[in-house]
């Protein structure tokens, strides 16, 4: 039977998360409206690190590591992503970041198409132009997407942060592929002048759709979650990048997500030669494969959209589940396919690939989700900090993982003379990273997180004891 102190604690914590969740002002489609944007996002990405890459590559027959080191300098350039996070903790609003971000990447998309028309007869001219547009990219990449990011935080309820995560990250891959399909259409016959102009067309509608798609979205004003620019004390970037590291969740989490997708992303560039190798799959076949894994992302994004929302009344709880959960999924399948490789060609791969994409899908939505809903804990004003500080470091392991992966093949291979035994000590290590990166996940806990009023939000472990206390 529920005590009467039980049942007090109850009520004040349970009018406590109340407060905090009647501050979340977006609902399905203002979510919808969101994911609108990181698919154009999505959209003018994938034709400047696909389409001019191929380009580059087949059409001017420029050496590979030309566009390897363009994109390379995209990601880099996102280290800045805690800057940008930062400018909308000052100024307290995140839209002009997500427009002025996009409108950057619109104009740098467009530019870096004009740098590859003129590498055609001005080579030298034309790749310095390629190296500006390139780090215009990603800095408009990372100042819009980091914002979005920060929008998602701070104005969508604790219970939809999953649902939200895996819709705008499946509208972006939508942009990916709709756009890979559209502009390849308008592309052919091939020309530099049409190229220049498919890409700015795509620009424009980016740019377009996200002025429409952000227009009065930000809560402000009264019933919503108004913010405050923060005061004069608190916009030194080192000094509040100093308290955002010296909290130790943040650099728990921080560490979690670099190993996590380091891991994630070391597997991209030779899981294909690996099937070509050992199981004779020709480029279609490998091709098809990685079509394979990447349905099965999809399938466990869904699953942890709908996992999450059905049980949402432990929401923290179960997204930790799913992160650590898939991050130990993912050794499991990446072990599985180092095995296959000793059994080859009699292993079924495809089988394994697809549990492999969705163990990824399910870990990486949900570790998107966490971190829609850590970077309001800890220091109050610093949830766009802390969103560009696991930003940048996601940026830096993709730049890292497939680079390192081609590495460790190549000098594994170099060693030892079975190339079964290379990759199945690389896919290893890569299940290894997952199993680190599940340990370190276990540890992240949330911190007591303040309003602007100085009183204490719930945490996860206090709004789990407010259910606990219900179920009594």
């Amino acid at each position: 039977m529920k005590s009467a102190a039980d049942g007090a604690l109850g009520r004040s914590v349970r009018g406590a998360v109340d407060g905090a969740r009647n501050t979340a002002a977006l609902g399905w489609w203002g979510i919808v409206r969101l994911g609108l944007v990181q698919t154009c996002l999505g959209a003018i990405i994938v034709l400047t690190t696909s389409t001019l890459n191929r380009i580059m590559v087949v059409e001017l027959a420029l050496p590979a590591m030309l566009p390897g080191f363009l994109v390379g300098l995209h990601h880099a350039v996102q280290m800045l992503r805690p800057r940008f996070g930062h400018g909308s903790d000052v100024g307290g609003r995140t839209t002009g970041w997500i427009v002025g971000g996009m409108l950057v990447l619109a104009l740098s998309g467009t530019l870096a198409a004009v740098g590859t028309a003129l590498a055609e007869t001005r080579l030298l001219a034309g790749v310095a132009l390629c190296v500006l547009a390139f780090f215009g990219i990603g800095l408009g990449a990372g100042a819009s997407g980091t914002s979005l990011l920060v929008t998602l935080a701070k104005h969508v309820a604790p219970e939809r942060k999953a649902p939200a995560a895996t819709i705008v990250w499946i509208m972006m891959i939508a942009g990916f592929a709709v756009t890979a399909g559209t502009a390849g259409h308008f592309l052919d016959p091939y020309s530099s002048l049409r190229l220049v102009q498919v890409t700015g067309c795509v620009g424009l509608i980016a740019m377009v759709v996200t002025l429409v798609a952000v227009y009065r979205l930000e809560p402000y004003g009264d019933g919503a979650s108004k913010q405050q620019p923060v005061p004069d004390g608190h916009r030194d970037f080192r000094g509040a990048l100093r308290e955002v590291w010296g909290e130790p969740e943040a650099r728990r989490f921080t560490l979690f997500v670099f190993i996590s997708m380091l891991a994630y992303s070391a597997q991209d560039l030779i899981l294909e030669p690996f099937a070509g190798m050992l199981f004779g799959m020709t480029p279609g076949e490998s091709t098809q494969l990685a079509g394979i894994q990447h349905g099965g992302v999809l399938l466990g994004m869904l699953a942890v959209a709908f996992g999450g929302y059905l049980l949402r009344g432990n929401g923290p709880a179960v997204l930790r589940l799913w992160t650590v959960g898939g991050c130990l999924a993912s050794a499991v399948a990446l072990a599985g396919i180092a095995l296959g490789g000793m059994a080859a060609p009699h292993w079924p791969l495809a089988g394994n690939v697809f549990l492999l994409g969705v163990a990824n899908g399910a870990f990486a939505v949900a570790a998107i989700a966490s971190m829609m809903t850590l970077a309001g804990r800890g220091a109050a004003r610093r949830e766009g900090l802390r969103m560009g500080l696991w930003g940048a470091a996601q940026a830096i392991a993709f730049a890292l993982g497939g680079f390192t992966g081609t590495v460790a093949i190549d000098v594994s291979r170099a060693l030892i003379n079975d190339p079964a035994l290379a990759y199945a000590i690389v896919f290893s290590l890569e299940a290894t990273l997952f199993v680190v990166a599940a340990a370190i996940g276990l540890r992240v806990r949330d911190s007591a997180q303040h309003d602007n009023n100085g009183q204490e939000v719930p945490s996860f472990g206090k709004i789990a004891m407010a259910e606990v206390l219900d179920a009594r």
